[in-house]
């Protein structure tokens, strides 16, 4: 089981996604991430980025950093999908 931490800025994205309804089910897809975060059907590992990982949810794509030593998911951002996505 993985802990999940969020950083200040993917706090605040994830406040300012409507509907609430969204807002839910990318706070569901984070947390079904503690079980097993790198076989899950939405997750991909991203090369030349800061975070290390992504999470398709709808419309939307959660970025985050794992660590396995400690056994801890870090969300970096979460955003939606567009051009401007995958820069740094």
């Amino acid at each position: 089981m993985y802990g999940i931490e969020w950083t200040k800025t993917a706090v605040k994205q994830l406040r300012g996604i409507q509907p609430p309804k969204q807002r839910m089910a990318i706070l569901d897809a984070v947390q079904g991430l503690a079980n097993c975060p790198t076989n899950t059907a939405n997750v991909k590992a991203l090369k030349g980025r800061r975070a290390g990982y992504r999470l398709r949810v709808g419309r939307y794509r959660v970025l985050f950093d794992l660590d396995d030593g400690v056994r801890i998911i870090t969300v970096q951002e979460v955003k939606k999908r567009d051009e401007r996505t995958y820069q740094n």
